[in-house]
């Protein structure tokens, strides 16, 4: 059965656009053009949709997030917006009590900010010792530290004699004591310790997660650092036809090298809707908290600038097992000194093994220089934005790397050197909110008002392909979707208005109304 799209505007990612009329069949696009002409392909069994002037494009395609991750989330404390330490024990607090968890279990919350709280630090165990029955660990919004409580410390046995970990640190106080303050691959460790939610309540969450992408907008999500166990759920999930978007995932290649080659079946090709798309390593940690690896030092700083994760050699030996497995690389880079450090390897790697390209990606950017970008572009090294920093730490970046600041998340200047490259909201530490980063990709604009490098702005239409034809090519996709065009999949969202047709402003308002996997309605407003 066929079913024709009509009486909106179709805005196909693809010139020329709009079209007047589309047309589905069996999960693929047959036809897009004139109504006259597409009217002529319909039998009295087929099926009309008024669009009722309301827009119809593809759908969006994550850049880089965590499924698993915002699954995780949905059964945490949310600390978001906490203005102070004292609303941080009062969240905890009132969890506690209104889940009456028992004594001995681990206490999970996210989100906090230290740069928006009244002490402007990050809180330590002290202030979290208050629960004295429970371990307790608050994750910052970043996701690349936060702060556990003395039973925490003592879960994780991390002691006074403890040394930091490669990569990762150990924060202490005056007499050289843990203070539960833990960063980078000191923090990630705590991972090991939280015991796993039961199965039947993790597939849930993770179904309550997908859902909030599909009412975004998402046809296809990303989990971009997928754990075992977790990958075994949505591999479960797949089979039983649980997952209504398509799923890419990534592992790391430090801790779990094998498990692409353990899953034949999802290597770089979906099973039903979840695929395996290769490698994930971090070559450093956040530019709000000061962990990314800088070429400069930090304002304020005399000579720190954060610091690597992995030497030079161990990153050219991942860049050289991608290549050679021929799967694909996202490399965690926020400091330019790592986006330097993935850019030489990742050449010198082609040059040892003359393999073919894998269209490595280098997730976040923030930092990345003109100069690298056009070092990155004849590499085939694309880049995925977390363009949405403008907004919600661009006054801390500009405190952190004063004019620095101002060249965050160069979009324009990636166009001009002819990077392709996507956006993400790394949820979940922003929710996947595609809308909001195509607003600060065309604006700019940070939390109290002030404008970063009005030259670095971009085109809302460039945006739009950022987010579609730009995310399904970063997938090796490009030729099934992120446009409209016959032959590809019909992976479509209703708005309701054009985007390109209204204020800029108007976009963080756009609504979706539906959205449409394979020619089938996975998401609808107000039902």
């Amino acid at each position: 059965m066929k079913t024709l799209y009509e009486n909106g505007k179709i805005l196909t990612m693809e010139s020329p656009w709009p079209a007047e009329a589309l047309v589905e069949e069996e999960g693929k696009i047959r036809f897009v053009g004139q109504r006259q002409e597409a009217l002529a392909l319909l039998s009295s069994k087929d099926k009309r949709k008024d669009l009722c002037g309301h827009t119809l494009m593809p759908g969006f395609v994550d850049g880089h997030s965590h499924l698993t991750g915002c699954a995780s989330a949905l059964s945490m404390v949310q600390l978001a917006g906490c203005q102070n330490n004292r609303e941080i024990v009062e969240r905890i607090k009132e969890f506690i009590g209104k889940n009456k968890v028992p004594a001995g279990k681990w206490v999970c919350a996210t989100g906090y900010d230290h740069t928006l709280l009244a002490e402007k630090r990050h809180p330590t165990r002290e202030l979290l010792d208050v629960f004295s029955q429970n371990p307790v660990v608050i994750t910052h919004q970043s996701g690349h530290m936060g702060v556990v409580n003395s039973l925490g410390l003592q879960e994780m046995g991390i002691g006074p004699d403890t040394p930091d970990p490669e990569g990762g640190k150990i924060g202490r106080d005056e007499s050289g004591n843990p203070n539960g303050y833990l960063e980078e691959n000191a923090f990630t460790q705590i991972s090991q310790v939280i015991p796993p939610p039961p199965e039947k309540e993790r597939m849930e969450a993770i179904h309550q997660a997908e859902e909030e992408y599909l009412r975004q907008g998402f046809t296809t999500i990303q989990d971009g650092l997928i754990v075992e166990k977790d990958w075994e759920i949505l591999r479960r999930m797949d089979q039983d036809g649980k997952l209504r978007a398509d799923v890419v995932c990534y592992h790391s290649l430090k801790d779990i090298p094998f498990l692409s080659d353990e899953n034949p079946a999802y290597d770089r090709r979906y099973g039903n809707h979840l695929k395996m798309g290769g490698y994930k390593v971090f070559l450093d940690g956040s530019p709000q908290g000061k962990t990314a690896w800088l070429s400069q030092p930090y304002v304020g700083e005399a000579e720190y600038r954060g610091y690597p994760t992995h030497t030079d050699q161990q990153v050219f030996s991942f860049m050289k097992k991608a290549l050679e497995d021929n799967r694909q690389i996202l490399v965690h880079c926020n400091g330019d000194a790592a986006a330097e450090q993935m850019i030489q390897c990742y050449r010198q790697a082609l040059e040892k093994t003359g393999c073919p390209g894998v269209r490595p990606v280098m997730i976040h950017a923030q930092t990345v220089r003109r100069d690298q970008l056009r070092k990155m572009a004849p590499l085939s090294m694309m880049a995925s934005f977390f363009v949405a920093h403008v907004f919600h730490w661009g006054d801390v970046h500009l405190q952190n790397l004063g004019e620095r600041g101002k060249q965050i998340s160069p979009l324009a200047s990636a166009m001009q050197a002819g990077v392709c490259f996507t956006l993400h909201q790394d949820s979940p530490v922003l929710p996947p909110n595609m809308w909001e980063s195509i607003w600060c990709a065309a604006t700019r604009i940070t939390r109290s008002g002030q404008k970063l490098e009005p030259r670095e702005r971009i085109p809302v239409y460039d945006a739009l392909k950022a987010a579609t034809i730009n995310g399904a090519c970063q997938y090796f996709e490009e030729g099934e979707k992120g446009s409209l065009r016959p032959g590809k999949r019909a992976d479509m969202i209703v708005v309701d208005w054009n985007p390109l047709e209204h204020s800029i402003d108007d976009l963080q308002r756009v609504q979706v109304l539906e959205t449409i996997k394979d020619g089938k309605t996975v998401y609808q407003k107000g039902k």
